[in-house]
């Protein structure tokens, strides 16, 4: 039997004995609120904002809140194993913390705190190329977990290679190719107050510290760091890319590949086609194409047609553990967490994000055996109905 997530709330009401009670909500759809109260307007405003008008993220909530789970009774639900087989591992829940860049800006442990809360928990950190802190110093503070690599597929040929063979030699073992950020959206919370931490070279760790991408300048990062910024803006991303560029990636990364920002279909039949071994069903959490449908409402129309053939994965708009269920009903093998464990990274360190990983697992665990399951490859759409609000 896998570790009983739901025993954190014993152990909450067990530390209140003694007066103490949690540092942070364990509602965790209040985090927002809290740090919008706490944090900086810039950084709060990164992480929370959205594409136009926030309508794609708004989306996002609606399509999973049009789902509504359907407990069943008198089922034996006292034993139960939350885990699942996972793009080559055995992981102790459905879950794994999702790529989200220049986290320095919300806390000083940065990526390595959430990577080490993530560790911590036994569930693997995704590590974004845009983070604050070279991959190589976070992935000594995750020991031996398990640990994944997100790609913003680069202009440069050789800073690609080089930073694939970094991410392979540091011992991330699968790579997350985001496929909808060639270009970045009109986010008026972040235009609002001018705020692109990029353009003051935080978020570029990977890049400055690459040698691929140090052959490029005329003097070392240090000596010259606006040169060294617009050495990456000029190639952090590329707008030309198509299908067939894949086969680069598959030519200079031998692990697992999975293809993020995937609503349509045909898109997953494409993946599977060129080879791919898994995808995210993600509109990257409304912050690129206001207006767009909601990951939940892609969903079931991506794992019908590609299901049997990769390893469907979720993100955008998971905030409790029933949004974990109804996700895994839907058909997603897992889910990435995203911005409530940054969240509670800017607002209680490493302790914040781990905070948000048990809280999260142990509503999930127990709507999972209050609904009469015991595991999550048992939830079908048979567990679900659909309003039509």
């Amino acid at each position: 039997m896998a570790e009983e997530w739901a025993a954190f709330q014993y152990e909450i009401y067990l530390n209140g004995m003694t007066g103490a009670v949690p540092r942070l909500p364990t509602d965790l759809t209040r985090l927002e609120e809290v740090a919008e109260a706490r944090l900086g307007p810039g950084p709060v405003g990164y992480v929370a904002g959205s594409a136009g008008s926030g309508r794609t993220a708004r989306a996002n909530r609606d399509a999973l809140d049009r789902w509504q789970i359907v407990p069943r009774m008198l089922r034996d639900v006292q034993h139960r194993d939350l885990s699942v087989e996972l793009l080559g591992a055995r992981l102790p829940a459905p879950l794994a913390l999702a790529p989200v860049g220049v986290l320095s800006i919300l806390h000083p442990d940065a990526e390595s705190g959430a990577a080490r809360a993530a560790a911590a928990q036994g569930v693997p950190f995704t590590l974004s190329s845009a983070s604050s802190t070279p991959m190589e110093q976070v992935a000594e503070a995750m020991g031996e977990a398990q640990r994944w690599f997100q790609l913003y597929w680069p202009k440069d040929r050789e800073v690609t290679e080089s930073l694939l063979a970094r991410a392979k030699a540091a011992g991330y073992t699968a790579l997350i190719v985001t496929l909808d950020t060639w270009l970045l959206a009109w986010r008026p919370r972040d235009l609002d107050q001018a705020y692109l931490p990029f353009l003051h070279g935080v978020g570029t760790a990977n890049y400055f510290t690459d040698p691929a991408f140090q052959a490029g300048l005329a003097k070392p990062v240090h000596e010259d760091p606006n040169a060294a910024v617009l050495h990456f803006v000029n190639m952090f991303a590329d707008p030309t890319k198509t299908w067939d560029d894949l086969d680069f990636l598959r030519e200079h990364w031998d692990g697992p590949i999975v293809l993020k920002g995937i609503l349509h279909p045909d898109d997953a039949r494409r993946a599977a086609d060129a080879g791919m071994d898994g995808i995210v069903v993600s509109n990257h959490g409304g912050r690129q194409v206001n207006g767009a449908i909601g990951a939940a409402d892609a969903l079931p129309g991506v794992v019908q047609a590609v299901g049997d053939r990769l390893t469907v994965l979720f993100d955008s708009g998971i905030r409790t553990g029933d949004d974990i269920f109804k996700a895994l009903a839907l058909g997603a093998r897992a889910v990435l967490l995203g911005r409530p464990y940054a969240y509670g990274l800017g607002l209680d360190g490493q302790p914040g994000v781990e905070h948000v990983i048990r809280s999260v697992l142990a509503e999930f665990d127990l709507t999972l055996a209050l609904s009469g399951h015991t595991s999550p490859t048992q939830l079908t759409t048979d567990a679900l109905t659909r309003t039509n609000a």
